[in-house]
């Protein structure tokens, strides 16, 4: 069984982590430590953060620990950052980690394998420094699930090539 951390950002699709992404990973066998960066701490509501709890057995983490406390996550095998916003994409090819999510995934970044679905507008796809950002993650070996337009709705996202990647990297 591999430790799978997922590191969600505050974007379209953080609604369906439980049911597309979570559920499946635990269907597969796989123990799950989620984080989540502050501001989909605050979108995920307290129930749902709750029964996310409850269905993996850990905390749900989105600020960090105090010195002289105990990690509430065991050590994890394979990273997916699932859905990634631009800000948490950029963040994290700079090395920027300003926050736990990031810390996790900065920590992780080159040492444990990643998935990263950057889940961004077309806005955002165009400025300059994106393509710059993907390919500073590629070459560090991070799987990209690239995706097309997004549906404005939420609904079509790549759950389940983000799953094939989590199943190819933890085998």
């Amino acid at each position: 069984m591999s430790t799978i951390g997922v590191v969600a950002s505050a974007t379209g699709g953080v609604e369906q982590l439980r049911e597309s992404l979570i559920a499946p990973l635990l269907d597969r066998g796989h123990q799950v430590a989620l984080t989540l960066t502050p501001t989909a701490a605050e979108w995920i509501a307290s129930a749902e953060r709750s029964e996310l709890e409850r269905i993996t057995g850990l905390p749900v983490r989105s600020q960090p620990r105090r010195p002289g406390e105990p990690r509430p996550h065991p050590p994890i095998d394979v990273l997916v950052a699932a859905p990634a916003s631009a800000n948490t994409v950029a963040k994290l090819a700079l090395g920027i980690g300003d926050n736990q999510a990031l810390s996790v995934l900065s920590e992780g970044l080159g040492s444990t394998p990643m998935v990263v679905f950057p889940r961004v507008n077309a806005a955002h796809a165009r400025h300059p420094a994106w393509a710059g950002h993907l390919e500073t993650l590629r070459r560090a070996s991070v799987a990209l699930i690239e995706w097309g337009p997004r549906a404005a709705d939420g609904r079509n996202l790549p759950w389940d090539r983000i799953l094939g990647a989590v199943d190819g990297l933890s085998s």
